[in-house]
């Protein structure tokens, strides 16, 4: 299994962190064009809690999240990572000027950007690629299920050759491809949901992140959690999930995230995995 923080002390020479940032950005699903609520899932935050300010510069963002970190770090370098809602939802200029100013900044050594896979037009593919010459570039794509029933249910707004286009698009520029995934969606078996991973190793994503289905209160989710058509996986059960779907990713494929914390603030099931030490400590104890 390889783990994001050795793949980037490989790549990089030294210890990476990223650093989220907020560009102030919508998403389709959430302006209009495709709907107004979002994926059901989805907090008011566009899954960007832990991002910075978006009334602040991307300068100054990236000088907070150097602070929080600080105690961490002796050496090291950072990863801008564009988190909250659809990164590359915006005017081509916005995004140079975005991105440009993150990728230029001196203790940058990369930029990662979390997008949709329908919203990867033509000259922000051009923009990327450009960028990609200037340091690495990686864009996260929201897959989280290859099952088109589930696709629906979560109102993702688009349908699976969607995303396998826009892998075959960023990777014949070279860029580096992440590919979300979240495990335990209503309706979805062990075998399903090991069956996304599978497909999205096989369509050419260089890196996973396994996500644990969190209900959040706000979301569309939690009024389907509260009717009781949302079952949350107890811990052994996702560290069975886990190990079904580590078994089909190939060696070459990055991990970079086996579960995530939602915003304690936010979160209502499954609280067990608020306690985050306590998760990664058992994952490693049962799998490495």
């Amino acid at each position: 299994m390889r783990h994001a923080s050795d793949y980037w002390k490989e790549k990089f020479g030294c210890k990476v962190y990223r650093i989220a940032i907020n560009g102030g950005f919508t998403c389709p699903n959430r302006d209009g064009t495709l709907g107004t609520r979002g994926c059901i899932f989805c907090s008011a935050g566009g899954s960007g809690e832990f991002a910075g300010d978006p009334k602040r510069s991307v300068t100054e963002q990236i000088e907070e999240g150097k602070k929080r970190v600080s105690s961490k770090i002796r050496s090291g370098a950072y990863i801008a990572y564009f988190q909250a809602y659809t990164n590359t939802y915006a005017s081509t200029d916005r995004l140079r000027e975005l991105f440009t100013e993150a990728i230029c900044h001196p203790d940058i050594v990369g930029l990662s950007v979390a997008t949709r896979p329908d919203c990867l037009p033509g000259p922000v593919l051009t923009l990327l690629s450009e960028l990609n010459r200037i340091k690495p570039v990686s864009v996260e794509l929201g897959l989280q299920t290859s099952k088109e029933e589930t696709a629906r249910y979560i109102r993702r707004g688009y349908p699976l050759s969607v995303y396998d286009d826009a892998v075959r698009e960023l990777k014949s520029r070279g860029i580096e491809v992440i590919t979300h995934v979240i495990l335990g969606l209503p309706g979805e078996t062990e075998v399903d949901m090991a069956e996304t991973v599978r497909h999205a190793c096989l369509t050419g994503t260089d890196g996973i992140k396994l996500q644990l289905l969190h209900v959040l209160r706000g979301t569309d989710l939690y009024q389907e959690y509260l009717a009781g058509r949302v079952p949350v996986m107890e811990l052994p059960e996702y560290i069975e999930v886990l190990k079904a779907c580590l078994a089909v990713i190939p060696e070459h494929v990055v991990i970079h995230r086996l579960t995530g914390d939602g915003d304690k603030k936010l979160l209502v099931a499954p609280m067990w995995s608020a306690d985050k030490k306590r998760v990664l400590n058992r994952i490693k104890k049962e799998i490495g």
